[in-house]
């Protein structure tokens, strides 16, 4: 490695008693940072989401260091280990199994844990399949100005999945999920049905990986890209756009001009469904113009 640089990372500051969480690649080892190796090499030990996973990724860089299980279904009690380790002024790091911990994955129950206790938590930033969509998804967030919502993985029951992809599409930001391979198409073709055809959907496949793809689709092309099985291998993140604001001229200057005008001859609950179908503004936000407008009657 380059003098400069070694000189430079021996310089980075390693608080004791401190928790590094440390992002991992998502696929191509090569998105590991400089800095990670070093943390990782000067820790007293990782805990890991998968030992056998991150033992893989450790062997790759040389690091030999003491591993702990801590993963979703032993979170707590993982945490309490480790923080014993704290106490004594162990420095120990943490790993999901790629990406960065906490973004849907394991991590944040450990952070809370720690910082509970008292001790230090030090973010390693660096892969993320979040970040790397948002910074190729181009006009879906120009048009957001760089805003959107992040989901996570969605929920796997039916009516949860449908309640959930509704709410996506009459929200105004882009809405940003993981989705894994056996539950792509029935995702893809929910949105189909429900999303109108002027909204576009990213699908980013395998990020960083040597089959990597990335696709931007009207709602309507959905079924035809579904017809690769090609398409469907892999991991995905899909972005879906935000939903269109309805610009209806009505000489008014805001909503609140309109429920007066209609305040004398319709109930609140009538009100606010006509201003939300025109100004598209959520029920629960109409709802709340028609209230405040009956209370100051």
């Amino acid at each position: 490695m380059d003098k400069t640089i070694l000189h430079f990372l021996s310089e980075q500051e390693l608080p004791s008693a401190a928790l590094y969480v440390v992002a991992s690649p998502i696929g191509n080892l090569g998105d590991i940072t400089l800095r990670a190796l070093h943390v990782l090499n000067h820790v007293d030990g990782i805990a890991c989401e998968d030992t056998r996973h991150s033992a893989q990724l450790l062997k790759q860089f040389d690091i030999r260091k003491p591993l702990l299980a801590l993963h979703e279904h032993n979170e707590m009690e993982g945490a309490s280990a480790l923080i014993g380790h704290l106490y004594i002024g162990q420095r120990w790091a943490y790993l999901s199994d790629a990406g960065t911990p906490g973004i849907s994955d394991p991590g944040a129950r450990l952070v809370m844990q720690v910082m509970a206790a008292g001790f230090r938590v030090i973010p390693i930033p660096g892969a993320s399949a979040l970040s790397a969509a948002l910074s190729i998804a181009g006009s879906i967030m120009v048009e957001s100005n760089g805003q959107f919502q992040f989901l996570g993985f969605l929920p796997t029951q039916y009516k949860e999945l449908e309640q959930t992809i509704k709410q996506m599409i009459q929200n105004p930001l882009p809405t940003v999920f993981y989705e894994s391979p056996h539950r792509l198409s029935k995702t893809l073709l929910k949105l189909r049905v429900l999303a109108g055809d002027e909204r576009r959907v990213f699908i980013g496949r395998e990020l960083s990986k040597k089959f990597e793809s990335v696709h931007l689709l009207k709602p309507n092309e959905i079924e035809l890209w579904l017809e690769n099985p090609n398409n469907l291998k892999g991991e995905f993140v899909v972005m879906l756009s935000g939903a269109q604001q309805k610009n209806v001229d009505l000489g008014l200057a805001e909503p609140n001009q309109l429920a007066g005008l209609l305040g004398q001859h319709m109930s609140s609950k009538d009100i606010a469904a006509t201003l939300s179908a025109m100004y598209g503004l959520s029920k629960n936000d109409a709802y709340q113009i028609a209230l405040s407008l009956k209370n100051k009657g």
